[in-house]
């Protein structure tokens, strides 16, 4: 995907996520690993090989990005760990890493819910309680709509 510059990739253990990433222009990246896929269209949950052979085939893509955002969650659970401390360390100074699973356990090696941790340059950023911040966005976004269009009328 290039909006405003951004060239933009995603991974998914759920193949029927390709279409979705791809149709909105963005690459989906496939490690030709076995499909994950449960009931429901939820991702069943990986052994420790398949997790380890996963973040081997990741490590490129996360040590290219600029910007890596991972949104792992297992109800009830704690969060599966898809980056490692190494991972991290070889991605470039001054890339950012979003890490919403925080709160339950992180994605990423080294976040904490709340806080921005500093890695050789990384930053981390750990989210807590993100839901609850939404309203707050989507209300300033509709309100802004609204005057714009007023604006317009008048």
């Amino acid at each position: 995907m290039r909006r405003l510059g951004a060239v933009v990739s995603a991974y998914d253990v759920r193949p029927s996520s390709a279409d979705e990433v791809r149709s909105m222009g963005a690459t989906f990246i496939d490690l030709q690993l076995e499909v994950l896929e449960g009931a429901g269209g939820y991702a069943r949950e990986m052994t420790e090989d398949r997790a380890a052979k996963q973040r081997e085939l990741l490590t490129p893509f996360i040590a290219a990005a600029d910007v890596l955002i991972t949104t792992a969650a297992v109800p009830g659970r704690p969060a599966p760990r898809l980056v490692t401390a190494d991972m991290v360390k070889a991605m470039k100074a001054g890339s950012v890493v979003v890490d919403l699973a925080a709160e339950t356990g992180g994605n990423v090696e080294g976040a904490k819910p709340g806080e921005i941790v500093e890695v050789n340059g990384v930053r981390i950023w750990g989210g807590k309680d993100v839901p609850s911040q939404l309203p707050f966005h989507a209300s300033q976004l509709f309100s802004r709509n609204c005057l714009n269009l007023l604006m317009l009328m008048i």
